[in-house]
């Protein structure tokens, strides 16, 4: 006799974390790889922050924190969106998670109940959908485009065959980098508001842009549920630090949740977090790396006839159609990386509709490997 299996773990898997391995495995044997594929920036802890880390190591005991995080992280996130954003972010209101992967699990058990349908953008980041499904929840797949600047627009929502319960908005997206313009952003808003949707706004590529600003809904006294992390301005994606923005009526609910589920998000990460906030300058500098390897890699694209890549605003990825060279980017993708050593993930990771005609490309590492992931993708287009 079988011993059941729960339906919650058939979830497809994050293909990223699937080329990543090739990418390792590759490597393992010698070759010299490239890593376009995982959205990680190349740099680590800032630098500034690494020696008050150490000290803490060895004469602090590091043990459990409250699970909504200590007070000087909170307090200095607060600072952060008064500083940055000018808006007025309640202390009590942040909530520090191990990651933002975990911020999504606490946002959705606390708001959402089985059954609940969520709408996404397709494309769009592939652990929405495999979250929600593993939590009893329905992900709707809202398939976006170039004429929507592959965000979420109320003509779309209006559309729509059923009521949905919550909304996830990234601006800046992954993988498409778009953001939603300021009037449009209140706009799909306003109408979640008036017709009982919460609002999940993803907000982990904040920081991250390339001169059109972002809007948050953080500071508003409002049902809206902001979630953020560490791993991509701040460059910490291995400390698994995020935090949360909650509305009064989720407090006491995420963090009942999160004592059951996490106890607490990890002490050393929470205080490495508390000293990156004096590293701007060295942040800010890897913003401007980022738009130097955008320039580079957009023109080397255009060049050998990539098409249709998707406006990058901000975040640090170019989602581009690859329908004039295969309809098999899985494939596609896995020639490259063999053939080049250049790793890039397919696009139907982002959406399983039309991904198969997409891909997308990280430019988050050092202009150097950009160059040369560039020429190598070039020579690779001219055999």
């Amino acid at each position: 006799m079988a011993l059941k299996v729960s339906a919650r773990g058939r979830v497809p898997p994050f293909i990223v974390m699937d080329v990543m391995k090739a990418a390792s495995e590759l490597e393992a044997l010698g070759r010299d790889v490239i890593h376009l594929e995982v959205g990680q920036p190349s740099t680590g802890l800032p630098f500034k922050a690494v020696e008050p880390v150490k000290r803490l190591i060895g004469e602090s005991a590091l043990g459990y924190t409250v699970a909504n995080g200590i007070d000087e992280l909170r307090d200095r996130i607060v600072g952060h969106y008064r500083t940055a954003q000018g808006v007025q972010v309640e202390p009590e209101s942040v909530f520090i998670t191990t990651g933002s992967s975990a911020g999504f699990q606490l946002a959705f058990l606390a708001a959402f109940d089985a059954g609940d349908r969520i709408a996404v953008a397709s494309p769009g980041y592939p652990a929405y959908r495999h979250i929600l499904s593993s939590l009893g929840l329905e992900p709707v797949l809202l398939q976006v485009g170039p004429e929507e600047r592959f965000q979420p627009t109320v003509e779309i929502l209006e559309e729509l065959d059923g009521k949905i319960d919550g909304i996830i908005i990234a601006s800046p997206s992954n993988p498409t980098g778009t953001i939603l313009p300021k009037p449009e952003f209140e706009r799909v808003i306003e109408y979640c508001r008036s017709n009982d949707i919460r609002v999940i706004s993803d907000e982990i590529y904040h920081g991250i842009s390339y001169g059109m600003d972002v809007t948050t809904v953080a500071g508003v006294s409002r049902p809206e549920i902001v979630i953020n992390s560490f791993s991509k301005y701040f460059s910490m994606t291995g400390w698994r630090i995020g935090w949360l923005v909650v509305p009064p009526d989720l407090r006491r609910s995420i963090e009942c949740l999160a004592q059951n589920h996490y106890i607490s998000p990890p002490t050393i990460s929470q205080w490495a977090a508390v000293y990156a906030f004096d590293c701007i300058d060295e942040l800010q500098a890897n913003v401007a790396r980022y738009k130097t390897n955008r320039e580079i890699l957009l023109q080397s694209l255009t060049d050998i006839g990539f098409g249709r890549i998707a406006p990058s605003d901000g975040a640090f990825y170019l989602y581009s159609d690859i329908s004039s060279q295969t309809n098999d980017s899985v494939s596609y993708c896995s020639e490259l990386l063999d053939q080049t050593g250049v790793a890039m993930t397919p696009g139907v990771d982002f959406d399983p509709v039309n991904g198969r005609r997409s891909v997308r490309i990280s430019f988050a590492g050092s202009t150097e490997n950009i160059e040369e992931a560039a020429r190598r993708i070039t020579q690779s287009q001219q055999r």
